[in-house]
């Protein structure tokens, strides 16, 4: 949903940083350059509140960015990346959080539920024979973004390695 009260400027940039690709800060640090210093862009000096409704664009689009690689509705899709992508994005916004202070811990509750989600229907559905692991990363890197959410204090248990790329 496009916040009300924007500049034609600063929606249309706005719109641009919420449906950008794989990066969505580099996106958003485009839109800033654009609308304030680019010569070819309106000159605005942003307060505060217009630089906020572009960083919360960057925030929803991570979000859906990260989630989008945790759904198995996904996996056969041509959207889907696999949890390796989900991994690299959620590290990326982390640092992106950080920058722009942004509060992250509900949506962290949220994607380690995914992850959760994910895991068991994964392990489930390989142990039926229904597909083969749709899981790109290696144990190891599945293990650190399992603590990084909470989910566990040190690794994933054992039973989940066989999923995961060598």
């Amino acid at each position: 949903m496009i916040p009300v009260d924007l500049s034609e400027p600063l929606e249309n940039e706005w719109y641009g940083v919420r449906h950008s690709g794989e990066i969505p800060e580099i996106a958003l640090h485009s839109a800033i350059y654009y609308l304030t210093e680019d010569g070819n862009g309106p000159g605005m000096v942003l307060d505060p509140r217009q630089s906020r409704v572009l960083v919360e664009a960057a925030d929803i689009r991570y979000r859906e960015i990260i989630l989008r690689d945790l759904l198995q509705k996904n996996r056969n899709t041509a959207i889907y990346r696999g949890v390796k992508r989900s991994i690299v994005n959620w590290q990326r916004y982390e640092v992106f959080c950080r920058r722009h202070a942004v509060e992250n811990s509900r949506f962290r509750h949220e994607v380690a539920a995914a992850l959760l989600v994910f895991l068991v229907q994964e392990i489930v559905e390989v142990e039926r024979g229904r597909r083969l692991s749709s899981i790109n990363c290696t144990f190891s890197e599945l293990s650190g973004f399992a603590c990084r959410l909470g989910l566990v204090n040190l690794s994933l248990p054992e039973y989940v390695r066989p999923l995961c790329r060598a």
